[in-house]
């Protein structure tokens, strides 16, 4: 009677998928697309420096919290606060605007500081690794601190005037709500599955920021120096490439990217803490990987690769195997195909 219902029980999850399939695409995709925003940061520095800037994950974890600043500066609570219209949008744009450069200018200072000057010295990639770790540990524990801070001077002075609506009573390490600036209702349908008009701004918006960096690095000079240094570093310095130049702009793009990834997605879970990025920022890791770490165009395919898997195998599986699921990709991904599906290609891209 055991294996009878252990098959029925397989027919059942397995029927989950099917009933469930749709829904489960619409969402796989939703968070996929921003799994491959926060790729791309990873992608673009290996592809560079073959480096994995560990550290990139609290990049797009400080986006998150430039977004709820910004939400917060323009007086927005979370209750009743949704917006139409002109307003609406100008709330989009300055949410986004801030988290790309809490972001861009978090992932610059971590290249100075936690990274050009191991460079310089000819340090190890070993030093750089416990260099990106120490500087991930550091961001974390740092941004605990002062959203601790804020809470306690708003607590016990009574007010913040910066921060006029933030909540007064919470501990340092609570998760913040992020405001709800967007009303959420279904556009369209997908056979069973619902499509929401946060979900296709967050694909929309992440296929056409992909789209655009990488339309930069084939096209622009700052492309061509990028592809060049990632190639060859020592000939692109005999041929006037200033690369500590690239480089800076190398993170700073990754930066930006990783800051629309958090704004996106406090825009759909309304929520973040000071450790949002670390199984977020392994999922993006994944999904490099999975693609072809250091391709641009295998960071997109693997985010979306590995949102559909881990939605559907979580059908199957439960959702609490969700991250269980992404990281056994990573796993049968590095055994099967180190290079990826698309293997590495930045160096090799051509205008």
């Amino acid at each position: 009677m055991a294996p009878l219902s252990r098959v029925h029980e397989g027919g059942s999850t397995i029927s989950n998928l099917v009933h469930q399939f749709w829904s489960q695409t619409i969402d796989g995709l939703t968070i996929g697309a921003i799994y491959a925003l926060v790729a791309l940061g990873y992608t673009m520095v290996y592809g560079v420096l073959r480096l994995i800037n560990f550290a990139h994950s609290e990049v797009f974890m400080l986006g998150t919290f430039g977004a709820l600043v910004a939400a917060h500066f323009m007086g927005l609570n979370g209750v009743g606060s949704t917006h139409h219209g002109l307003g609406l949008l100008l709330i989009l744009v300055g949410c986004a605007l801030v988290a790309m450069a809490y972001s861009g200018a978090t992932a610059v200072v971590l290249e100075r500081i936690a990274y050009r000057p191991l460079r310089k010295r000819g340090a190890s990639r070993l030093a750089a690794l416990i260099s990106a770790i120490g500087a991930s540990l550091f961001l974390q524990e740092a941004v605990s601190a002062w959203r601790g801070n804020i809470r306690w001077r708003a607590l016990h002075l009574g007010h913040l005037p910066v921060f006029p609506n933030l909540p007064l009573v919470s501990a340092k390490r609570d998760a913040d709500q992020f405001p709800r600036i967007l009303t959420k209702s279904t556009w369209f349908h997908v056979f069973d599955g619902q499509v929401r008009n946060d979900k296709v701004l967050i694909f929309v918006a992440a296929i056409f920021m992909m789209v655009v960096l990488d339309q930069i690095v084939r096209r622009t000079r700052l492309g061509r120096g990028i592809r060049a240094v990632a190639q060859d570093p020592e000939t692109a310095t005999l041929m006037g490439v200033d690369i500590d130049r690239v480089i800076t702009l190398t993170f700073l793009l990754g930066g930006i990217m990783a800051g629309a990834a958090g704004f996106l997605y406090v825009l759909y879970i309304e929520n973040t803490s000071y450790i949002v990025g670390f199984v977020l920022g392994i999922k993006a890791f994944t999904a490099a990987v999975l693609g072809g770490i250091g391709n641009l165009r295998g960071a997109l395919v693997g985010g979306l690769l590995l949102g559909l898997v881990e939605n559907y195998g979580a059908a199957v599986l439960g959702t609490q195997w969700k991250d269980p699921i992404a990281f056994a990709v990573l796993l049968a991904v590095l055994m099967a195909r180190p290079t990826g599906l698309l293997g590495e290609a930045l160096a090799k891209a051509r205008a």
